[in-house]
């Protein structure tokens, strides 16, 4: 194996696990936030002021940052609306009824749900029996991690669980109606429009929710939670996800929410203290285990293009 070739994966690890970071703690980052503002003028000006940056950075460092033509128009807008305003919307409110770990659990079906709707949108993508026995685990991960009981029902738990797996449908639903249309708007202009739409989405809701701006606390730790989710796991994140995303395309990158609720775990044991049910972990296995059915043939293709093959045994000097 060429130095070249090694210093390339060694460095495609090391984007993945800092993405995956990223994203992990932005669900316990969501969650300390959500104690001194309102759920969606949170999420509102998280990505308003996001989009803003990426949108300087498209027009800076982009070969074309306006949408031209109905498709790329409707890329955008869908994006907005289900990727990042029904998506944060919906993630945001059930993160005041349940953990940033949970919550995390329950997006990593976002793949698995991202297949039902390409199967039932899409005339191609129709699932094989591989395909809705990995859907089958998934969903028994939810129930578990549900598990209803009198105390969960009267915390609100069930709800907040709901409430997460409808943004993790949001999320699925707009990456499938995004598919069929044609768009070369570069993927960095497309996210800003995405981010400031959604955004004024999210605004919206936010006042026929009756959110007001009088109920913010402005206190260290939500301007830390607010500049950490906004530049780091919005800004710096995203870019992250689009060199990822052009380094080991689609697939790959979609293993990277198998490891954000265990970056969730964690940072949520060490910095709020939570202590994660037995359940949540079971919830998850099962959730992976169908994701690992569903993508049993990516993954397949996967291992095998990183075992080095014989002649790569001995690094070359280049």
């Amino acid at each position: 194996m060429s130095l070249r070739r090694l210093y390339h994966q060694h460095s495609t690890a090391v984007l993945f696990a800092c993405l995956a970071a990223f994203w992990g703690t932005s669900f316990v980052a969501i969650e300390v936030g959500l104690h001194y503002v309102p759920p969606l003028y949170f999420a509102g000006a998280r990505y308003a002021v996001a989009g803003a940056v990426v949108f300087a950075y498209a027009v800076a460092r982009s070969d074309r940052w306006l949408p031209s033509g109905r498709d790329e128009w409707l890329v955008v807008s869908i994006a907005g609306l289900f990727l990042i305003g029904a998506y944060h919307g919906l993630l945001y409110l059930g993160e005041l009824r349940v953990s940033g770990p949970v919550a995390a659990v329950v997006i990593s079906l976002t793949p698995i749900l991202t297949a039902v709707c390409a199967s039932a949108l899409l005339p191609s993508k129709g699932l094989s029996a591989g395909e809705l026995a990995g859907l089958g685990l998934g969903l028994v991960g939810v129930v578990v991690l549900v598990a209803p009981d009198p105390t969960a029902l009267e915390l609100g738990s069930a709800l907040g669980v709901a409430l997460v797996f409808l943004s993790a449908a949001s999320f699925a639903l707009g990456s499938v109606l995004t598919r069929p249309l044609e768009s070369d708007l570069p993927l960095v202009s497309m996210e800003a429009w995405a981010m400031l739409l959604g955004a004024g989405s999210l605004f919206v809701g936010g006042a026929l929710r009756g959110e007001s701006v009088a109920a913010i606390h402005v206190t260290p730790v939500a301007v830390a939670s607010f500049i950490y989710l906004t530049f780091v796991s919005g800004v710096v994140g995203f870019l992250l996800y689009f060199e990822l995303l052009d380094r080991t395309g689609p697939t790959e990158i979609n293993l990277v929410g198998y490891a954000e609720p265990v970056v969730a775990t964690l940072a949520s044991a060490a910095l709020v203290g939570h202590v994660v049910e037995a359940n949540a972990f079971v919830g998850f296995a099962a959730i992976f285990a169908g994701f690992a059915v569903l993508k049993r043939d990516a993954l397949r293709e996967f291992v095998a293009r990183d075992v080095p093959a014989a002649n790569d045994t001995y690094p070359d000097a280049d």
